[in-house]
């Protein structure tokens, strides 16, 4: 069994694993399904808005495929859930990569 089939039994068992769809989002991206990948974190960082990882993989997943004005508008949104949960490393990491793409 591959880690695309093992994640999504895990998620049949806890559809709602914010953890287990972000790691299934990254293996979608590995394999190249990034139509896949994004809607998996997006559909975290609506049921989840804190749940700060996604911000970035999601972001740089449209920045890679031309959507930089979407990109810009998910690394604020993770900057703004960043500072709000007090994750510097987090915030920066996202600060470091919208500054990278807006200037």
């Amino acid at each position: 069994m591959n880690r695309v089939e093992k994640l999504k039994e895990f998620l049949q068992a806890n559809p709602d694993d914010s953890f287990i769809q972000h790691a299934l989002a990254l293996e979608f991206i590995k394999a190249g399904d990034d139509a896949e990948a994004q809607k998996l974190f997006e559909h975290i960082l609506e049921r989840e808005p804190g749940y700060v990882g996604s911000y970035y993989h999601l972001a740089k997943l449209l920045e890679r495929n031309g959507d930089a004005e979407s990109a810009i508008k998910w690394y604020e949104k993770g900057m703004e859930q960043a500072k709000k949960a007090g994750e510097s490393h987090a915030y920066n990491e996202l600060r470091s990569a919208y500054e990278e793409l807006t200037f």
